[in-house]
């Protein structure tokens, strides 16, 4: 195998709703005892998910299964409120680590159905964020995947309203948005797109290299939306040979030529480095931002909350306090891939 060059896609990798999730879960393996629950996986990849599982954490898809009293995280995909009420009526601590971007869309969900609006959902189905997303006001919702999906509301007399999954790729959506648009030219949309920027930003990362690449590698698990949508972004821009991998492991030894490499927004940048460290491309690594993100998200509200209590006691007891407006601070200062290098 030789391989001339590297492109390398930039931004790639976990996204500011990542991290969020990704520190908080690692602040509750910290502060509990073990096991410590999780409703889902915390975000859509292997790698994340084994680290937090040999620290205790036990993913669950029903958390009526978690025993009385125990500490559970709900994931960043967002939660269908009766899991959310469930959870709170176990008795334990209950961290909310939903992306923020996906609380928007609850929000303006909840909006247009008390406003009387029949909502198209673009989503794909079965994917927790849709499920959580649609559990919102599923009186009012109907889950969009096709054009055909849109024509079946033509005789709906109600005002429509579009909202979309935050993951999706930007051409599944503007195709979906533009008949949307045509069949019903009173529909209502958000002044800001749904579309998550991180996701937006990483396909637009993609497309400027993919064209000029014999091959692309997509680093990321199979059941993260936006990792799929990485590679079928590739595919439009006609590269021959497009790869989604979970890690260096799975890739061929035939590659050749000039590579392009990305990561989904749930993948950890160590398997980026795996990668080019398996490419090993004799002319080097080319990286070309499109965009530099500078987004941060703050640890989740109740985990604050948690953090004074702490702080409280340990003043009390051991005149030592643990100051949660520091913890809270120095949050953006470390990093979720600093977390996943420890033991």
């Amino acid at each position: 195998m030789v391989v001339d060059r590297v492109l390398l896609a930039s931004p790639r990798g976990f996204c500011a709703g990542v991290e969020k999730a990704i520190k908080a879960l690692d602040w509750m393996t910290k502060i509990f005892e073990p096991p410590v629950y999780c409703y889902h996986e915390i975000v859509h990849n292997q790698y994340v998910v084994d680290h937090f599982r040999r620290l205790g954490v036990i993913f669950v898809d029903d958390v009526r299964t978690v025993p009385p009293g125990s500490p559970v995280m709900l994931s960043a995909h967002g939660s269908p409120p009766e899991v959310v009420d469930a959870a709170r009526e176990s008795g334990g601590t209950v961290i909310d680590a939903v992306c923020p971007l996906v609380t928007k869309v609850h929000h303006e969900l909840k909006v247009r159905a008390r406003k009387g609006f029949t909502v198209l959902y673009v989503g794909h189905e079965g994917h927790e964020e849709a499920v959580g997303t649609m559990a919102v006001a599923p009186e009012s919702v109907h889950l969009i995947q096709s054009v055909e999906d849109i024509d079946r509301l033509r005789d709906d007399v109600r005002p429509k309203a579009l909202l979309s999954q935050t993951t999706l790729s930007l051409d599944e959506w503007q195709e979906l948005r533009e008949h949307a648009e045509a069949t019903f030219p009173d529909l209502w949309m958000p002044n800001r797109s749904d579309l998550c920027f991180a996701t937006t930003n990483r396909q637009a990362a993609l497309r400027a290299i993919a064209a000029h690449a014999d091959a692309v590698i997509v680093i990321g698990s199979a059941n993260s939306s936006n990792t799929v949508a990485l590679a079928k972004v590739a595919e439009a821009t006609g590269c021959p040979r497009v790869l989604r991998v979970n890690a260096a492991s799975e890739l061929p030894d035939d590659l050749s030529g000039i590579v392009a490499v990305t990561a989904g927004a749930s993948a950890p940048e160590s398997l980026v480095n795996e990668v080019l460290e398996f490419l090993q491309p004799r002319d080097g690594v080319d990286i070309d931002p499109v965009t530099v993100e500078d987004e941060y998200f703050p640890p989740p509200p109740e985990l604050r909350e948690t953090l004074r209590a702490l702080s409280l006691l340990l003043d009390v007891a051991l005149g030592a306090p643990l100051v949660s407006d520091e913890v809270a601070s120095s949050d953006r200062l470390h990093s979720a891939a600093t977390v996943l290098e420890s033991p």
